[in-house]
This record gives C-alpha cells, sequence and structure tokens, in this order.
C-alpha cells in the first residue's frame, strides 16, 4: 500500500516560480526514500504518481536530497522521471551544488547527463566552489572539463582557489592551477597566498609561489602572506626566501608562458616539438630521467 505524502495546502509561490509545482511538505516519502537510498520503495512511489519535484519547507527536492548523500541509484531514478536538474532549495543551490558538495563523481556525471547548467547565476557558491570546499579532485576537474567558471566569485568566499586553499586541498588547488586559474585572484585585497599562509600550510605555500603567488600582494588591512605566520616557523622562512630572492629565469619563463596560454597550456604545450624535459618543466611535472633521452 502506497504510503501518503502529507502536505500542506499552501500553495508556495517560490515553489511555482523555481520549480513548476505548488505545495510545500514537510518531509515527503519520496525525500526519505532519496535520502536514504531505498531504490525499490522509491520506484514504487513513483509508479503509484507521487510526484518527484515535491519541495520541502526549505525549498529541497528529493534530488537534492539524493545528491547531497551520492545516492546515485536513486538520483537516477528522479531524472528519469523527470526531476528537474536545476531546481533550486532555498539558499539557491542546484543538485549540482549538492553533489559536487559530497564529492559523488557518479551523481555529478549524471546530472550533467541531464543537462544539469554547470555555471548557474547563483548568489552563492558555483557547483565548483562545492567541489573545492569537498576537495574531490576529480569532481573538480570533471566541472572545470565542462566549462567551469574557474573565477566565478562568492561575496563570501572568493575564488574556487581561495575556497580550495583555506580547506588546505592540495589536490584540487593543483588541478584549478593547471588548468589556468588565477593564482592571484583577489577577495577585498585577500589572495589564495594569504589563506595559505593563515592555515601555515607549507607545501600550499611553495605550490602558488611556483605557480607566480605574490608574496608582496596585501590584503585589505595592508597585511602581506607573511604577516599571518608566525616569526621563524617554516611557512615564515619559506616566505622571506620569496621576498628576499627572485625567481629563477626559468621559474620567470615558465609563469610568462603559463599567464599568456591560460586554460590553452597544456593543449599547447604537446604541439609546440618541445624536448620531453621542457614539457614537464612548464607542466609542472616530475623530469624523466635522463636515460630516457639516451640512445
Amino acid at each position: 500500500m502506497m504510503e501518503f505524502e502529507i502536505t500542506r495546502t499552501r500553495p508556495s509561490l517560490f515553489g511555482d516560480i523555481a520549480h513548476g509545482l505548488g505545495f510545500w511538505t514537510d518531509r515527503s516519502a519520496v525525500h526519505e526514500a532519496a535520502a536514504q537510498g531505498r531504490a525499490v520503495q522509491l520506484q514504487k512511489l513513483i509508479e503509484n504518481g507521487a510526484s518527484v519535484n515535491i519541495v520541502a519547507v526549505d525549498s529541497i527536492t528529493p534530488l537534492h536530497e539524493a545528491c547531497i548523500q551520492g545516492q546515485t541509484q536513486c538520483v537516477k531514478l528522479l531524472l528519469d522521471a523527470g526531476a528537474h536538474v536545476d531546481a533550486r532549495n532555498i539558499d539557491g543551490s542546484t543538485p549540482l551544488c549538492d553533489a559536487c558538495a559530497a564529492g559523488s563523481l557518479e551523481c555529478v556525471k549524471l546530472l550533467l547527463e541531464h543537462g544539469a547548467t554547470v555555471n548557474p547565476p547563483l548568489f552563492t557558491f558555483s557547483p565548483l566552489h562545492e567541489a573545492c570546499m569537498g576537495g574531490n579532485s576529480k569532481c573538480v576537474q570533471l566541472m572545470i572539463d565542462e566549462g567551469a567558471f574557474m573565477e566565478a566569485h562568492d561575496c563570501h568566499f572568493g575564488t574556487p582557489l581561495h575556497v580550495a586553499c583555506a580547506r588546505q586541498h592540495l589536490d584540487c588547488v593543483k588541478v584549478l592551477l593547471n588548468a589556468g586559474a588565477n593564482v592571484n585572484a583577489a577577495k577585498l585585497h585577500e589572495t589564495a597566498l594569504h589563506h595559505a599562509a593563515k592555515v601555515k600550510n607549507l607545501e600550499l605555500i611553495e605550490l602558488l609561489v611556483e605557480f607566480g603567488g605574490n608574496v608582496f600582494a596585501r590584503d585589505n588591512l595592508g597585511k602581506k602572506p607573511i604577516q599571518y605566520t608566525r616569526a621563524s616557523s617554516a611557512p615564515a622562512i619559506c616566505l622571506e626566501f620569496y621576498e628576499s630572492t627572485p625567481l629563477s629565469l626559468q621559474q620567470l619563463c615558465r609563469i610568462a608562458f603559463r599567464n599568456a596560454l591560460g586554460k590553452r597550456a597544456l593543449g599547447v604545450l604537446t604541439q609546440l616539438g618541445l624536448p620531453n624535459r621542457i614539457i614537464c618543466f612548464l607542466s609542472y611535472l616530475p623530469a624523466p630521467p635522463l636515460e630516457l633521452f639516451q640512445s
């Protein structure tokens, strides 16, 4: 026997506009099944006429629930049954934002296959921001491959690179930088290097500087990254070195090359007929052993 959905009789103007629906619900059986991955129950509810687009009081749809929990099978059932792929919750987030936040690569792929908008006009985190917050570098790469804006700016958190650095997700930072993200993008004059200094992550500091991070950049308080480190600590010593020692000509050439080509850099490199060791250097990859080039 079908479990009945308890709904309020008051129509939702927001739901009408955003989802083409009309009723609030505290939390429906469809929401519960989707969130908990109960695919068989969800299928029966759908077959019995349950709405896959019913919205809860916070404008969360069953598809949001399934995505945030990484319930791939339920996501597929909902999408196949006509769930709105770009539905927004009360915060403006779409199911793609939730799937990226959960780091569910399969859910992300399903949503994209069903036409999810990669760069929705949000007033909060973009899906790429969410992927960086969650620390899933494969999701980050997939979103970039699909055309996600790497300079999308959140008024509180800045760019996806700011988020990845603040959360110390080194792999995500590498993906963003290799794809051409602006290493010196600023949020209230605060750069990713400021974030790296604040979290005292030496490896992150070195990586950002290698990609052209400006050690002399000042935030809205007039502080340089080094001023967020403890004197004589490894991050402070590292930044002191970079402030007092100019980058080598090799490093400057690499930064200039990458800045000139931006997102196209990695694709162009293989077409220039350069020696493999130079390609590896420009790609920030470990150089192959010399014996590979000896005949």
